[in-house]
């Protein structure tokens, strides 16, 4: 499906969703046997193609995730960056691959890399969210890419509030303004209108983020 510059409405919401459902619940089938069977260091490079996607693009998430996975359990930020300045993959090869380290270790010295144990652990899925946002040693994700690295790997019930997401829910007047919000407090406003907005049209809340991402981008990776 290629992209349509056409204002977004409901209707085309609703019909977007018949015309892709079974493609979006594939995917989202797909996530769930990442949470069920997935090794750790699957939840890891999911965790990091995040790092990657966050402030570039899906795209360029993957590209870079494919050039330096052989690197991603113990290379370290200097060869990381080589390998993305060779594949011309990241438009931040240097400062990413930083983040990737620095979270690796802190992952390593607190849990030893069991990533799926570690996030079972919490009860409240909001505080499993709030905990890979705000930790300072765990780098480059904020809420969007918290919550998108969450449904990446079979999480339900976080929304994935990034700029194609955004601009539909304004052309749709769910939302007043198409940038995407900067703080915890309105990430969760944002996230509850979202979830009324799924009611009201009778599309289940974790296909709809797909439906919207899809319908500004042509497209449904991840």
């Amino acid at each position: 499906m290629q992209r349509n510059q056409e204002p977004v409405t409901v209707d085309r919401v609703v019909a977007t969703h018949r015309a892709r459902r079974q493609e979006i619940r594939k995917r989202l089938g797909e996530f769930d046997e990442v949470w069920r069977k997935g090794s750790d260091a699957r939840l890891w490079e999911e965790l990091v193609y995040c790092i990657f996607t966050a402030g570039a693009s899906a795209r360029m998430g993957l590209d870079s995730v494919d050039a330096v996975r052989s690197l991603l359990l113990d290379g370290e930020a200097k060869a990381m960056t080589k390998a993305l300045k060779k594949a011309g993959a990241h438009r931040f090869p240097v400062a990413r691959p930083r983040y990737i380290v620095v979270t690796r270790d802190y992952f390593r010295a607190h849990f030893g890399m069991a990533l799926r144990k570690h996030l079972r652990e919490f009860s409240d899925p909001f505080e499993r969210r709030d905990w890979l946002a705000q930790e300072k040693q765990v780098k480059g994700l904020g809420y969007k890419e918290a919550s998108h690295f969450l449904r990446n790997v079979g999480v339900k019930g976080h929304a994935i509030l990034d700029k194609h997401v955004m601009r539909c829910l304004a052309e749709v007047g769910v939302v007043d303004s198409p940038k995407p919000p900067q703080t915890r407090k309105k990430y969760l406003e944002v996230e509850q209108e979202l979830i009324r907005f799924a009611k009201d049209i009778r599309v289940d809340f974790d296909e709809l983020d797909l439906v919207l991402w899809s319908m500004k981008t042509g497209e449904i990776l991840k």
